[in-house]
This record gives structure tokens, sequence and C-alpha cells, in this order.
């Protein structure tokens, strides 16, 4: 029987929790024993009451909580106070901003197995699974509403008694998973849409949904896209093109909101200075990728300014604001994955390190690191 403890989050503006009491009922259906730190549900309106109803017990602080617990489930990295009082051996699966956090040779030396959510495969197999792609969901629909609470207008066309509204330009920079739901609610609120990515097989997801796909003249057959669904960096003659194409659009654009980001780099600069001075009075631009540098040097991680008429929002943890969708689509999301590392008759944990998404995601196990890749990069 694996015991599996549930912390409290601590990092800054991180309301989300692992597990609810739907996924809990299942853990303690396969036979687990679940421990739920007192409060860890609370940024999602998730009551301590409603865990134990769902078969959990609770600890009052993360030390009791993880005493002689097995398994780790967590949004974030463990911090270095937090990995102090795991024990050794124990399974973490988390996310683990693998390409920045300084800890991961940190977590082998403890002898944790490590499991990093951002590295599961995306393949069909492991679509239930796929963390990244649920959060980005829910980050582009709020990045659409986050942009609406700075713009002074309307979004869709009105015609009133008073005179006629205009519909919003609105231009979406990237069509991965966020860019698309971004797409899809802007245009259910009646914007006027414009999309722009560097992968031209992004276009026909784009043209669905109602939006115009900006595009790029190439003079190759190039592929924008890597082996994992992410797009590539690009040529430098590409870029030129690009930022000339963007700079057009951008000043006809009454909202712009970028995701694109590649992996273990920084964002790509989209949306330059010279592209902001261009753009009209009371503009809004939501960096959606401002964690890693944003696609506009102009904007700041977790602030909303404004210059020269034109405001940037800079949120770097969209999902948490809509912390009980985003905490209950997760904790699917890691039951799916712990699923296949639980026995259904005992509870009992078995890691099958044949198995290709237990593969791609475990870090470390057994005192040795699996991606040493990543530690080249610093961490």
């Amino acid at each position: 029987m694996a015991r599996i403890a549930i912390p409290a989050e601590t990092a800054a503006n991180e309301t989300r929790v692992a597990a609810t009491p739907e996924t809990v009922k299942k853990y303690v259906a396969l036979g687990c024993d679940v421990v739920v730190q007192r409060g860890a549900g609370a940024g999602a309106f998730i009551t301590d009451e409603a865990f134990e109803e769902a078969g959990s017990t609770l600890a009052d602080d993360f030390s009791s909580l993880v005493k002689s617990a097995e398994v780790v489930l967590k949004i974030q990295p463990l911090n270095q106070e937090e990995m102090k009082l795991v024990g050794k051996g124990a399974v973490i699966a988390s996310l683990q901003a693998p390409f920045t956090n300084p800890l991961l040779a940190d977590y082998n030396k403890q002898g944790f197995t490590s499991f990093c959510m951002e590295m599961i495969p995306r393949t069909s197999r492991a679509q239930s699974m796929d963390v990244l792609s649920s959060q980005a969901n829910i980050a582009g629909y709020k990045a659409v509403l986050l942009a609406l609470e700075h713009y002074q207008r309307f979004m869709p066309m009105l015609m009133t008694a008073a005179g006629t509204v205009q519909s919003a330009k609105v231009l979406i920079m990237g069509a991965g998973v966020a860019g698309l739901q971004a797409i899809a609610t802007a245009r259910r609120l009646g914007a006027m849409v414009e999309a722009f990515d560097v992968r031209a097989a992004a276009k026909e997801q784009v043209e669905s949904l109602g939006a115009k796909f900006v595009e790029v003249p190439q003079d190759d057959d190039a592929d924008a896209e890597d082996a994992g669904g992410y797009a590539k960096e690009m040529s430098d003659e590409y870029k030129q093109k690009q930022a000339e194409l963007i700079a057009e659009h951008a000043a006809k654009a009454d909202i712009i909101i970028t995701t694109a980001l590649i992996p273990g780099r920084p964002a790509p600069v989209l949306i330059t200075e010279d592209t902001v001075a261009k753009m009209k009075q009371g503009s809004v631009i939501v960096d959606m990728a401002v964690e890693a540098g944003g696609n506009c040097p102009l904007s700041e991680k977790d602030a909303v300014w404004t210059k020269d008429g034109v405001t940037f929002v800079g949120v770097s943890n969209i999902p948490a604001t809509l912390a009980t969708d985003a905490s209950a689509l997760y904790a699917k999301n890691m039951l799916n994955f712990m699923s296949l590392m639980l026995d259904k008759e005992t509870g009992a944990l078995n890691i099958d390190r044949e198995d290709d998404i237990i593969q791609g995601s475990l870090l470390c196990m057994d005192g040795e690191f699996l991606k040493p890749d990543l530690l080249k990069g610093g961490a």
C-alpha cells in the first residue's frame, strides 16, 4: 500500500493543489493511503473536510505530512526546506522547471525518484497525463479575460441607437494549446482575430476556429516544428521577415496575446519596443511567456503597467488564477500518470522503467541522474 502525501503549495501566487477529493477517492479505491496537509486546497476552494470525506487523513504541517510518505504529489518543485524533510527514496512527481531549477542534482543526491511532469511525452497514449496542455488550455482562456480587464472598449461589434462600436482586433502570437484556446475565446466574445505561428501546420487549426492565419512566406520547406510538437528557433532571415510582418499587424491590433516559448531557451522576442511605439493608444499586450523573459522586452513579471498608452500584462502563473478548475485538471492528469505505477489490486508502487512515459519523465532514480543534459544547463 503506497502512502501518498499532498502538500499545501508554498510558492508565491500558487493556489493550485495536486489532488482533489475526486482523485483522492480513486487513490483510496486503488488501495493507497492518502494524507493531505491542512489548508492544501484552500486556494482552490476545497475544504479539509471534503478531503477527509473522500477518504484521506489530514496532517498539520509539511514535516508530519511527508513523514514515512512513499509518494509526494505537488504542483511546484520541492524547495530546499521541503527537500530536507522528505525521506530518502521517496517518489516525487511535480512540475520541476527542468531547464531552470538549480536543485535537480540535489534531488538525486537525496535519493529521490523524481518525475518531471513537463517532460511527459506528447503522444496519444500520454494525452490524459499532459499537464502542460491542460494548464495551457486554462491559461489561453484566462489570458483573453485578463486583456479585457485592461482594455477600455467592447470586444464585439455593437450596433446601438447611439452609434456603432467596432469589434476589437486581436492578434494571437503562437498557435499551440494556449494560443488556440485564446483564439476560440476571443472569437466567442466577438473579436476579429488573427494568429501567427512559425509552424505552417497550425494554419488549418487557426482557420478552423474562425481566425485569419498570418504567415511568413518561406522559400524552402524548413520544418519549424520539432519532434515533440514544439516550435523550433528559426533562421535570422526568417526572423527578419517575421519582425516586419508582426510589426505591420501589431500596429492594427487592439489586443495582442503572446504565447511563444522554446523549451530550454529564453522566450523569443516577437513584439519589439519599436513595434510597441507604433501600436494604438489603449492597446493591451498579455505576455504569457513573461516567466521565460517575455515575448516583449517591456513586459514585467507579475506586473501590469502602461507605457505610451500601451498596457503590458505580465502574469506569470495564469492557471493559478483559475485554481479550482486548474487543480481539477492537473489532479486528473496526475492520477492517470500515477496509475501507471500503482498496482490495481494492492495499491503498491511498481515503477516500470521500460514504459515510454515513465522513461520520458523520470529525472533520477536509485542515485542515478537520467537526464544529464539538464545539469549542463546549470541545474
